[in-house]
């Protein structure tokens, strides 16, 4: 579910299958909190085609120089790595320009670092692509790296008879991998900005979070990061899509998704309590509200509790991928020849529809959840149906430790507004800015994350494609395990929750050794003057008074029992 405003009240015109029908199931939109949030990421490397060296370089980054044949560089000592990762740690890998790439250049050979494979994966390792940064500056006296490799690739396509596309032919799709995702780059970027989001707002802000991040194995995310239009992250991407989608789809197909959303709707609300609980521990721990006797967070009960609504998650998700399954199943082979015209990742190839006017509740009891649900089963049936496993795997660097407030602080001035793109450069920069304000005892407590976090982040990547591999056997026609699903979905959050740990810890230990004078800076890289957060968000909607919570003692290590065992969370921001 993804981030976008909606209102009014109107029919929906059905677009070429079943025109003459009107929506039965009609709503009106409350305000959309689907998903604006943007998930940067940065550039990465090309894949070579399998069993294929790239074609000799000479010195400078993505060039192989020295040895007796391809592939043989001079190794990089673990300084010179470190050199590197400084060095590229100034730049942002998705907004780099011609002067800055000649600069990194410069700066490796001032440095005495020189190409080669080796330094081609330091470059990869710090998130940045060798071959962009040769194509943008080439080294003195050599031509684009780019004229090469399409030089060479094309010698070898020709010989070979081989007419596909390249892997960057369409849209953004090589810039946008779960290698990206994770790198320390990508990481770093993510987890600084969560950190500033987190030492600067309030329990409010940090329950904000777009709805799309959860039950999120239907590749959306991947269909939105590589719109080849760059609207991705504009509130018109998921309307048109839904649009689209319930136009093609028949008064029992649409009723299918209208019955999951009256089931699914108040289930997502009690997910979201669910996280505000752990979201409460973490407040306490960043403003030293810790129960008496206790040392702070307790990592095995952070885990647990988080592995425990993962599983509820799992749940949803089962069911929803159920649900897909029986209109894949139903759908006609028009409707299928009008699914095809509509490219995956090309908001351009979409017809124009907006079905938000067309929709109201059905009835005033309904769960204000319930067009949310609806809207995002329309747009990510078109994302799951037809594509890869690959899709519904991939994730964006925001994805985990989503408890911290940085959708709130990136996504706010995008709320309500129709046709709004948030910077792609915003987390970035905003990350980099906070860590310089850090003295360097500080800044290490965050900066030494992505080395922690390294395997839990692998473990996560299988985790995501054992289960994408599994819900996908609806899509085909058969079952899933459903045992299988909810123990994968435990694990899920069992690894979210330890990185969560560490990144709440860790902030805590930043924010309580922050000087006045770093607060207020870190205040003022907020940028969000003139906001201020709701008591709490249900996802995007705010609430108008804190929910009675149950007590988060027990997420503390050594906490002393408490006889009041719910809780309205106060807690103190920075000023």
């Amino acid at each position: 579910m993804k981030c976008s405003a909606a209102d009014g009240s109107d029919k929906l015109k059905i677009n070429k299958v079943n025109q003459e029908h009107v929506m039965k199931t009609k709503i009106i939109l409350l305000t959309l909190a689907l998903g604006a949030s943007t998930c940067l990421l940065t550039a990465q490397d090309e894949n070579q085609p399998q069993g294929q060296p790239p074609p000799p370089r000479e010195d400078g980054v993505g060039n192989q120089r020295g040895g007796n044949g391809p592939g043989e560089s001079e190794p990089l000592t673990d300084a010179q790595k470190s050199q590197v990762k400084a060095i590229l740690a100034r730049y942002d890998a998705s907004t780099l320009t011609a002067d800055q790439a000649r600069a990194i250049h410069e700066a490796f050979h001032q440095a005495g670092i020189h190409g080669g494979a080796a330094l081609n994966d330091a470059v990869n390792s710090a998130g940045f692509d060798p071959d962009k940064l040769r194509d943008l500056a080439p080294p003195p006296g050599q031509t684009s790296g780019s004229n090469q490799r399409s030089q060479h690739r094309e010698s070898d396509r020709a010989q070979s008879g081989d007419r596909r596309p390249e892997p960057g032919d369409h849209g953004q799709q090589s810039q946008y991998t779960i290698t990206q995702a994770i790198s320390d780059r990508a990481q770093l970027s993510t987890i600084a900005f969560s950190g500033l989001a987190f030492l600067t707002g309030d329990f409010g802000a940090a329950t904000f979070m777009p709805p799309g991040k959860v039950c999120d194995f239907f590749g959306f995310q991947y269909m939105r990061d590589i719109d080849a239009a760059g609207k991705g992250h504009n509130p018109m991407f998921l309307t048109r899509i839904a649009g689209d989608v319930l136009s093609i789809l028949n008064d029992q197909q649409r009723q299918r998704f209208a019955d999951l959303a009256a089931e699914q709707a108040p289930q997502f609300e009690q997910f979201a309590f669910k996280r505000m609980v752990l979201i409460d521990a973490f407040q306490r721990e960043k403003d030293g509200r810790i129960p008496t006797g206790s040392s702070g967070l307790n990592r095995d009960a952070v885990i647990r509790y988080v592995g425990d609504f993962y599983s509820y998650d799992a749940e949803l998700s089962y069911r929803r991928a159920e649900v897909f399954g029986k209109v894949v199943a139903s759908l006609t082979a028009e409707q299928k020849a009008m699914f095809a015209k509509m490219k995956f990742g090309d908001f351009n190839t979409w017809p124009d529809l907006d079905e938000r006017d067309a929709l109201k509740r059905p009835n005033p009891t309904t769960s204000r959840f319930f067009t949310v649900a609806y809207m995002t089963y329309a747009s990510e049936f078109f994302s799951w149906y037809g594509v890869s496993v690959e899709a519904d795997t991939y994730f964006c660097p925001e994805r985990h430790g989503t408890y911290f407030g940085s959708f709130y602080m990136k996504d706010m001035p995008a709320m309500n507004k129709r046709n709004y793109d948030i910077s792609t450069s915003v987390t970035g920069d905003s990350g980099e800015n906070f860590l310089n304000l850090l003295t360097a005892n500080q800044r290490a407590n965050i900066t030494s994350i992505p080395d922690q976090q390294k395997q839990l982040l692998a473990a996560t990547v299988a985790v995501r494609q054992a289960m994408s591999v599994e819900l996908r056997k609806f899509v085909a026609g058969g079952q899933a395990d459903k045992v299988k699903v909810l123990a994968l979905g435990r694990r899920y959050g069992g690894l979210d929750g330890e990185m969560s740990w560490i990144y709440a810890t860790a902030f805590a230990k930043v924010g309580q050794s922050l000087t006045p004078e770093q607060r207020a800076a870190c205040v003022k890289l907020r940028n969000l003057d003139g906001y201020r957060s709701a008591p709490a968000y249900l996802y995007s909607n705010p609430m108008p008074s804190l929910p009675a919570l149950p007590n988060s003692d027990f997420l503390f290590a050594a906490a002393a029992a408490s006889a009041d065992r719910t809780t309205s969370a106060t807690t103190t921001a920075v000023k």
